[in-house]
């Protein structure tokens, strides 16, 4: 607003638009020794001091040398190149804006090179600004690689405006890429694939690629992978136009094959015997919300049954309204879960269900604290009634991605066909997606007219419903198969069939010498006999309270260690059997985040970020937190109240017990202190005790880079602020299930009187 005013623009507004652009282009280049107007030589050197480089004396009225050297440290970092600090007029606009050009938390070198080409090979052209190079992907970021496309595919200057319009798809179409590739389309095909890393369909994948002008094996190898990830039909492992289009925009190609489906249209047995013959195999439709036209938008009476008839699959949705910042809060999340469960159990939908509440509008990066807060009172409201439903988010891509981080949504269902939505623009595909909707369109039916939405489904995620008034629980085959197993145990007749059950669980992964001095060996003579006898390992089960997909290996060999070796009366310390489990996670962490260090100089922003975070892949996931508290929970069932591994993984996962599992394990192990947990964490990265030494020694430099310090040599200071991450981290899920705790006894208090 202050350039504004020495340039003669009335009235002056907070935005460098085209019309202060063209009045700093009139002005001409300010380079050494300028000096028409003081002011803004000094609004140039102020700039400079709040992007972090020398301004030079603000009493001195013309350009000088100092600032032209730090224009051009500026310009270089940008991606520009040195030319005597000569400030042109979209220099002066980038330089008064909020972008950073150095790395910043949490951002790649690697992001930052693309960016910095980007901007050194296109600034001058006519539609193109000079963009931020913080090593972050973004909507910025999004419409310059975009534009960029434009340019090379011949696309007029005027014209290429970063819209994903049919020219553009006619010159991404004539322009494959694969084996033998090379040159520009190569380039920016990789760069949108490093803007779209890491994939992440598993917690033990990572999947990266590289920026290069040539096709290799590491980028068809990246690209099987993201085609994989993304459910395309293709899956080539070419930069075929299927391909192209997914890593640019959220719809990716709207007429790519698709078995999912949602409408605000009665499903009548003539619609879904036409669904069905058109592929479709899923179905969203509403809990709620009665809508005009083609009958309720709210399912009807018997039309689940119409759906499972015709050999379909439901996913149900709930929305009232949902297009205003203004209906996002907290309380009226809590109402809209009640309501859901509520409207669910009406219809009868089975434990576990996944019910989708909808974000339909394109909200803003800063409206997610209430659209958090909105998620987190449904939260609440399911847990008031008994958690028997899971939560999802619809939404823009960045609408869930910051609701699964932030309050823990199961899955997500993407509004990927709003395409120019802000919150689709420069954020990659969720990794808990289960439904992508990328295009909705008219059905002739006959005489029957209905509109439907194109949703691609996520193999192995959320697969709906194809029943309802089921009573088991979601982890069934699981407790199932600890029953049999304990059974087994018993039969055997030597040693304690808790522990024998729980020792089967390790022989794979967590028998080996370090386990064995850790917390003892495995009687193999027993696992021998339970395979004869029918004993099944299983690989993973279904959590019913969060969705998540839980191991038991790792939650049982947990639980026989907090069994075998249980936690010191000093809270504050750590045993060997908090190793099996939170501490041992801590160390591999500790190893993530000095690998990490680069992006994340702080390991407390390590933390709160990337620690148990769904959708992030690291050594301490989402699902390892849910198994170390679960696991202590069994062994303290076990121990306490004298009941068989049996009956507490019944009590757990079928029961309400295990909806409260953060708050139980903050309470139980670490006495419901923050500063507990930050003090045991210090005392598991730092105890001399040789043999947790030696473990931890092993465990970081199993996940760290090469000469690493380890944690007992770290400045205890950022240690101790590491430590105070976790502490946050598992508090805030403590926290939030104490709080629905109380209200769902509140609530049992009333109905029983």
């Amino acid at each position: 607003m202050g350039l504004q005013y020495e340039l003669g623009i009335s009235p002056v507004v907070a935005n460098f638009g085209a019309g202060t652009l063209a009045k700093v282009v009139a002005l001409g280049n300010i380079g050494l020794g300028w000096q028409r107007n003081a002011n803004i030589v000094k609004i140039i050197r102020y700039g400079l001091f709040c992007k972090g480089y020398w301004g030079g004396d603000t009493g001195v009225t013309a350009f000088d040398a100092d600032a032209a050297a730090s224009v051009d440290l500026m310009k270089e970092n940008m991606g520009l190149t040195r030319d005597g600090g000569v400030v042109q007029a979209k220099v002066l606009k980038a330089l008064l804006n909020m972008d950073a050009y150095t790395v910043l938390a949490g951002g790649t070198d690697k992001v930052r090179s693309i960016q910095q080409w980007l901007n050194g090979r296109y600034w001058q052209k006519s539609t193109f600004s000079i963009g931020p190079t913080d090593g972050h992907y973004s909507r910025d970021v999004q419409q310059a690689l975009m534009k960029a496309l434009q340019l090379e595919i011949g696309i007029p200057e005027a014209d290429a405006t970063g819209n994903f319009g049919p020219t553009t798809q006619a010159g991404l179409r004539n322009h494959p890429v694969g084996p033998g590739s090379s040159g520009i389309f190569m380039q920016l095909f990789s760069a949108a694939c490093v803007f779209n890393e890491p994939i992440v369909s598993a917690p033990e994948d990572d999947q990266r690629t590289h920026f290069t002008s040539t096709w290799d094996s590491d980028i068809e190898g990246w690209v099987r992978g993201f085609q994989k990830f993304s459910a395309l039909s293709t899956d080539t492992g070419t930069g075929d136009y299927q391909t192209w289009a997914q890593l640019l925009v959220s719809m990716g190609d709207p007429d790519r094959p698709a078995t999912g489906s949602d409408t605000a249209y009665t499903i009548t047995p003539s619609r879904a015997a036409r669904m069905y013959a058109d592929k479709y195999r899923y179905v969203g439709r509403y809990l709620n919300e009665a809508s005009g036209g083609g009958g309720s938008k709210m399912l009807e009476e018997g039309e689940l049954a119409t759906i499972f008839g015709a050999g379909l699959r439901v996913f149900p949705i709930f929305q009232d309204n949902g297009r205003s910042l203004a209906e996002y809060n907290w309380a009226n999340g809590r109402y809209h879960g009640q309501w859901a469960h509520d409207q669910a159990m009406h219809f009868g939908f089975n434990r576990g269900t996944v019910i989708y509440f909808a974000v339909d509008y394109d909200a803003t990066v800063e409206d997610m604290p209430k659209i958090v807060e909105y998620f987190r009172g449904v939260a609440s409201g399911l847990t008031s009634k008994g958690k028997r439903y899971l939560f999802g988010v619809y939404g823009s891509r960045n609408v869930c991605g910051q609701v699964t981080q932030e309050a823990d949504a199961s899955y997500s269902f993407v509004s990927g066909m709003s395409w120019g939505f802000s919150g689709n623009l420069g954020f990659p595909l969720p990794a808990n997606w289960s439904f992508n909707q990328i295009k909705e369109y008219q059905v002739t039916n006959g005489s029957d007219v209905f509109y439907l939405d194109r949703d691609v489904h996520k193999p192995n995620s959320d697969a709906g419903q194809n029943s309802v008034n089921k009573s088991a629980s979601p982890a069934a085959d699981f407790i199932s198969n600890i029953d049999h197993l304990y059974q087994v145990a018993k039969d055997y007749g030597k040693g304690d069939p808790n522990r024998l059950v729980m020792d089967y669980y390790r022989q794979k992964r967590y028998a080996g010498a370090q386990w064995e001095a850790l917390i003892g060996g495995i009687d193999w003579s027993f696992v021998e006999y339970a395979n004869d006898h029918g004993a099944e390992l299983l690989d993973h089960f279904t959590d019913p309270f969060t969705g998540s997909d839980l191991g038991p290996q790792h939650l049982l060999a947990t639980a026989v260690g907090h069994l075998l070796k249980p936690s010191p009366s000093n809270p504050g310390t750590i045993s060997e059997g908090d190793v099996a489990g939170w501490a041992g996670d801590l160390m591999t962490f500790y190893g993530d985040w000095r690998r990490d260090s680069d992006s994340y100089a702080s390991g407390y922003t390590y933390c709160i970020e990337c620690l148990a975070q769904v959708g992030v892949s690291s050594s301490f996931g989402h699902s390892d937190l849910i198994e170390d508290a679960d696991g202590y929970l069994l062994a303290r069932q076990i121990r306490l109240n004298d009941m068989s591994i049996a009956d507490a993984v019944r009590v757990h996962y079928e029961a309400t017990y295990g909806a409260f599992r953060f708050g139980e394990y903050f309470t139980h192990r670490f006495n419901n202190s923050k500063n507990t947990v930050i003090d045991a964490a210090f005392d598991a990265l730092t105890t001399p005790h040789n043999l947790i030494a030696a473990g931890r020694t092993y465990l970081v430099l199993s996940t760290a880079k090469e000469g690493v310090i380890l944690p007992n040599l770290f400045p205890p200071d950022e240690l101790r602020e590491y430590c105070r991450g976790f502490a946050d981290v598992l508090a805030s899920r403590a926290d939030l299930e104490s709080l629905n705790r109380a209200k769902y006894l509140a609530n049992q208090k009333r109905a029983f009187r």
